[in-house]
């Protein structure tokens, strides 16, 4: 059996952890995935209550998406060698008047820079939705998602943002159709160079 690593034992602490339990509607459960030999990080929102259900991080119809646009099966997805996943929020926020609530903000400020700092190899980082981009490009975003999606050869090639591809989203992919067109194959092409 191998060695257990600081990354594992970062890990057991991040799924034990009860930050902001009182505000969790279903209770905490967080939902992540890393290995010190990624080389592609998926940042997203917080699980729905699906993925909450399951454990399983993009276990829902927004995965099915996001598995057709990165062109790449199940098996290479959850495969944590070689995809990261960790959300801005771990844990499913609870529901808003118009989906779910944004991701509590304390995954984010306690832990992203100690699980970051385990993956060395990580050479693309996808950003899915404007919690991650606002998080991660800083002053860099641009005021709206679909502006920063709409510059994302500016990014690149350490950045990729992507909206989300919820089912809810599909008015704005119907509105932005450039995005299937021009950066899902070139999202594509990276993925499958990296992995």
């Amino acid at each position: 059996m191998p060695a257990t690593t600081e990354l594992d034992l970062l890990l057991q602490q991040v799924r034990s952890c009860r930050l902001c339990a009182e505000h969790l509607p279903l209770g905490p459960r967080p939902v992540l995935r890393a290995s010190a030999s990624a080389s592609v990080l998926i940042v997203g929102q917080a699980p729905g209550t699906k993925v909450h259900a399951s454990g399983i991080p993009w276990n829902d119809q927004s995965g099915k998406r996001l598995r057709a646009w990165l062109h790449i099966e199940d098996e290479i997805f959850y495969d944590e060698t070689k995809v990261a996943i960790i959300p801005m929020g771990f844990c499913y926020p609870g529901r808003g008047k118009s989906g779910d609530l944004p991701p509590r903000p304390e995954c984010a400020q306690h832990w992203h820079q100690q699980l970051l700092a385990h993956l060395p190899k990580v050479k693309l980082t996808l950003l899915v939705g404007k919690y991650a981009q606002d998080y991660f490009l800083g002053s860099r975003a641009k005021p709206t998602l679909t502006e920063t999606v709409a510059k994302w050869h500016e990014y690149l090639p350490a950045f990729m943002p992507l909206p989300h591809p919820s089912p809810r989203n599909q008015f704005w992919l119907t509105r932005n159709p450039w995005f299937e067109q021009e950066a899902v194959p070139v999202v594509q092409q990276l993925i499958h160079t990296l992995l």
